[in-house]
């Protein structure tokens, strides 16, 4: 039998790994300093939830594994961690609100694969339930921002309105039934080109000069609030141009965010605000995040008349990390800071490690006594920075020898003194 893994999913070494949990500590802190908890649902759900009328729509539910239970039971993984936190809050109706929550975990999609693209894939998605205050939408575009802040890494963030999009649509005479076939092709501008949008909106026998004002203001550099003036002499006053009025004035002194009145995103589920952000000059043309206001999703999947507005964002993991590698190619293959290597004095080095441990370096050290050069080429294909020898002779005077293996510098210390370096 020849192995493989199935098409779309990955192993993840230990290089890979250590970059991933530097990567997830680091968006866990950025989501706990904006008073965001964690929270955790199940990996799979009952089918009728995910596939309900106010959930993902029908295209995502191309993409969703589906399977049934002993009992004959429809389930399906889950495709994203945004309905699993509607049903959670529609099943405990006595959180206080506003309510937030952070939530990281693998999800499912059965669909096209490239870089920065799997069917198995981490999300880490922050939500606010029970404000519909622009100021919500706001705080999520800001941690988004600080989240890549501290990544270092360069990201562009695309604003738009599902309301204002809606009434540019009807103003352009779309009808209402296909606005959201007419939304999926203009979210394409960016990604695509605007040969290739008109090409489609031609095959799917939308005119385009029911979208031509909407690909002119969204093609063009005009600042954020020329669009929005210009679209507003279009439509006059709307709850689309206040909603996306309040947003870009609480994002005015915001690098790196732009208004893009052609973005939808293609969750059905989204009402108001939607946003979306991409590494600029990266092979990487996945979005790296995205999110966006679903007022209507939870009260949906309760068939109720309570009100539930919520919004909130994704950190795509996948394709960050594939960005992260692509800036900096150099990986940690292991977390051990030094490599203890005893010579004929295996119990004395074992101690000499525990220490090192106690005093929370990561060590490790050579378990097969081996000779003094191959363990040194062992660290050194680990990239572990210091080698501590721990020899008769080192011993006899209360000390060993710390070897620095960048430098090739040596040095004859006390345990004491080299738990001080390696500090």
């Amino acid at each position: 039998m020849e192995l493989q893994l199935p098409k779309g999913v990955r192993d993840f070494p230990p290089e890979e790994m250590i970059l991933r949990n530097r990567l997830i500590a680091t968006l866990q802190a950025v989501f706990e300093r904006y008073g965001f908890n964690p929270l955790e649902t199940p990996t799979f759900e009952r089918l009728d939830v995910l596939s309900a009328k106010y959930a993902g729509g029908a295209e995502i539910l191309k993409e969703t594994f589906r399977f049934t239970d002993q009992g004959s039971r429809e389930l399906a993984l889950r495709y994203d961690l945004t309905v699993p936190f509607a049903r959670f809050v529609g099943m405990n109706p006595q959180l206080k609100q506003p309510f937030k929550r952070y939530a990281i975990g693998r999800v499912y999609r059965d669909g096209p694969i490239k870089l920065g693209r799997y069917r198995e894939f981490y999300q880490c998605d922050a939500d606010v339930v029970g404000s519909a205050s622009m100021l919500a939408d706001a705080e999520c575009v800001r941690m988004a921002l600080a989240g890549f802040k501290q990544l270092d890494l360069p990201v562009r963030i695309s604003v738009n309105n599902r309301k204002l999009l809606d009434e540019l649509l009807e103003k352009g005479g779309v009808p209402k039934e296909r606005a959201v076939e007419a939304m999926l092709v203009l979210d394409k501008l960016k990604k695509v080109g605007l040969a290739d949008v008109k090409k489609e909106l031609a095959e799917k026998n939308i005119p385009e000069d029911a979208v031509d004002f909407i690909i002119t203001i969204s093609t063009n550099n005009d600042p954020d609030t020329e669009k929005l003036d210009a679209i507003k002499k279009y439509l006059g006053e709307t709850p689309g141009t206040k909603e996306m009025a309040e947003l870009l004035d609480y994002l005015a002194d915001a690098e790196n965010v732009v208004f893009d009145p052609s973005l939808a995103r293609g969750l059905a589920y989204y009402t108001g605000t939607v946003f979306e952000g991409f590494v600029p000059e990266s092979n990487v043309t996945s979005s790296v995040c995205g999110g966006g206001r679903y007022d209507t999703l939870i009260a949906g999947l309760l068939d109720n008349k309570l009100a539930y507005p919520a919004v909130g964002f994704s950190f795509g993991l996948e394709p960050i990390m594939d960005a992260l590698k692509e800036k900096n190619p150099t990986e940690r293959r292991t977390l051990a800071k030094a490599y203890v290597i005893p010579i004929k004095a295996s119990k004395e080095g074992f101690a000499v490690a525990e220490l090192l441990r106690q005093a929370s370096i990561p060590v490790d050290m050579d378990l097969n006594g081996r000779s003094i050069s191959k363990n040194l080429d062992y660290a050194n294909s680990y990239g572990i920075p210091y080698a501590l020898i721990v020899g008769k002779k080192e011993l006899a005077e209360g000390k060993v020898k710390l070897k620095d293996m960048t430098s090739g510098e040596e040095s004859l210390l006390t345990v004491e003194e080299a738990i001080a370096k390696l500090k």
